[in-house]
């Protein structure tokens, strides 16, 4: 599956050595899982310590970094030992580049899995040429300082799985070129800010912190090509303008939070997307037969939820399809291409259903009151055109 939030990190290799390196961690990663990825680099100037570093530009450096380094408290694999004297670009994790009048300046920090405790400083907002920060799978705590607003050349900020905290760090929303905002695994609680959907992000990753409070319905101003706000406690119906996105969106999960109402027809505008997660939610009604729409989708979970009817041919015949999970619905029942999965070598769970004759299902008393009384949810807005739904959404293109 192609994810274009990789392109910064590939156009910033272009620029950094492949001998370059990092003695706490190795290799080139990026990551979607417990938080961050990223480029391992080392201090240097294009993989070489400098011998007289610059003045000016390394000079504000140097009062970022040890005033950075005076509020680390915890610093178990010694990282920091060589953060000493006015040579920044030969400390450990601080990568530098030259300008065109090859003058050095940090242009990169990449702590990922440093283990190091502590807090972030005003005085990092100094590094004004800096393009990417990585600071995943450490102790960090408190929140983002409001100077890093003056971080124009910032492309890439990673604060995942550390333990920072307090409300979402709108700083982040006024740095004017980021692109990729990665805080999932903290502790940041509160409501999402609306501006987030409207800033030009090709990631969003804020899953597994305590986000409350409904999604903005700003949503479908998004272009990003990932969304992931798993794992909160976000409440609510989907936006009305989930679904409209923009067309370079691969990725959308938002599993196990509490939304609620019924999934809108709008998801088959979805057509690029490759992985949906609703699961675990209060999601109810039947699913919309524009589903049929989403070309690319490979895996389709709404397990956990509280959707009933019949599981529809169009939903079990996407032709990309690998995994599908309807586990632990109120399904009554599946149409024939749904039994065809198993043949194509789909992974298919409809167990915790109301399908009768098939193993696995919930006992018939909870079978007997369908939540929300079995709600075929209204489909209103403009009509959804797409491939065989063409003649059923819009019967007045049918041929005389």
């Amino acid at each position: 599956m192609q994810q274009s939030f990789l392109l910064p990190i590939f156009l910033l290799l272009i620029v950094i050595p492949a001998e370059a390196g990092f003695d706490v961690g190795g290799g080139v990663g990026v990551g979607i899982g417990n938080g961050g990825g990223g480029i391992w680099i080392g201090g240097g100037i294009n993989g070489q310590n400098p011998t007289e570093p610059s003045v000016s530009r390394l000079n504000s450096a140097y009062i970022a970094l040890q005033a950075w380094k005076s509020a680390i408290t915890g610093d178990p694999l010694s990282v920091l030992d060589t953060w000493v004297g006015s040579n920044v670009c030969s400390y450990k994790g601080v990568f530098c580049s030259e300008s065109q009048d090859d003058e050095p300046f940090v242009s990169a920090i990449d702590l990922n899995r440093a283990n190091l405790q502590g807090s972030l400083v005003r005085e990092l907002s100094l590094l004004t040429d800096i393009s990417l920060v990585h600071l995943n799978s450490n102790r960090f705590v408190g929140t983002v300082p409001d100077t890093f607003r003056d971080l124009s050349s910032l492309t890439e900020l990673d604060l995942s799985n550390n333990h920072f905290s307090g409300s979402f760090p709108t700083v982040a929303l006024l740095i004017p070129n980021l692109i990729y905002l990665d805080l999932r695994f903290n502790n940041f609680s509160g409501p999402i800010p609306d501006d987030l959907f409207n800033k030009n992000l090709d990631a969003i990753f804020l899953n597994n912190n305590n986000f409350e409070g409904q999604i903005p319905q700003n949503l479908g101003n998004s272009p990003a090509s990932v969304i992931n706000l798993a794992n909160n406690k976000l409440t609510g119906n989907l936006p009305t303008t989930f679904g409209y996105m923009g067309p370079a969106l691969k990725e959308i999960l938002f599993l196990n939070n509490q939304l609620t109402g019924c999934i809108p027809e709008a998801v088959g505008f979805l057509s690029q997307v490759e992985v949906l997660d609703l699961s675990i939610n209060l999601l109810t009604g039947h699913l919309p037969d524009s589903i049929s729409c989403l070309d690319e989708i490979e895996v389709l979970n709404f397990g956990h939820n509280k959707l009933s009817g019949v599981l529809p041919d169009p939903v079990c015949s996407l032709r990309r399809l690998v995994n599908l999970t309807v586990a632990f619905n109120f399904f009554s029942g599946f149409s024939q291409e749904c039994g065809k999965l198993f043949f194509r070598s789909v992974g298919f769970d409809f167990s915790g259903n109301c399908i009768p004759g098939r193993n696995s299902q919930r006992p018939q008393p909870e079978c007997s009151v369908i939540p929300s009384g079995g709600l075929n949810c209204l489909r209103i807005g403009k009509p959804l055109v797409c491939g065989s739904l063409v003649q059923e959404i819009n019967p007045s293109s049918s041929p005389p």
